[in-house]
């Protein structure tokens, strides 16, 4: 954490973390990082190192379930995937007011952890091929860094397909080894 006062919505990332005996370098940026080009510019990164936090919602007893999607930068969230993988076939992107109101953080801050209550975490395999991946730290000027398996353990995460299908020139040849990420000829 820099030494400067934390914003209210980064410390609860800090102090989420910290439950699980991580600490986070996070990093605060005098510009905005609403967008993956932004934080991948902001933090010298290729865009796919960027995750991005989406808020999707299904039909549940008491209200919408929050389901929480972690996805590479470059990275859209396939609903038909992400319906079948859950189990919930009428699954839908959350609005803006209901992102903030289930997770308790504002659209270009999200990150995958310190949010209002419990939510279904799915991670996008692609994120285990980077090293190093960056992630939201609670507003739209922070991000820190994490390896991927360190991700997955923070936000009880599991890795399922929930991306629409990408052309094999544009995924990176850097891995991490995630489970479930997609395997190459050479890994078999």
């Amino acid at each position: 954490m820099p030494d400067t006062p934390a914003h209210p919505a980064v410390q609860r990332v800090a102090d989420a973390a910290a439950k699980k005996g991580v600490t986070l370098e996070i990093h605060v940026f005098p510009e905005g990082t609403h967008t993956a080009e932004d934080a991948a510019r902001a933090v010298g990164a290729e865009i796919g190192q960027i995750v991005k936090s989406l808020v999707f919602v299904a039909p549940g007893d008491q209200g919408h379930q929050p389901i929480l999607c972690l996805v590479s930068g470059p990275n859209r969230v396939d609903l038909g995937r992400l319906a079948a993988v859950l189990g919930e076939p009428e699954v839908r992107r959350a609005t803006a007011a209901e992102a903030k109101d289930l997770t308790g953080f504002t659209i270009g801050g999200i990150p995958p952890i310190g949010h209002r209550g419990p939510m279904r975490v799915v991670m996008d395999p692609d994120l285990g091929r980077y090293q190093t991946v960056w992630a939201a730290a609670g507003t739209a000027t922070a991000v820190f860094p994490v390896a991927p398996r360190t991700l997955l353990a923070l936000a009880n995460a599991h890795v399922a397909p929930i991306c629409e299908e990408r052309r094999p020139a544009d995924v990176p040849a850097e891995r991490a080894g995630l489970p479930g990420a997609p395997q190459t000829a050479s890994d078999a």
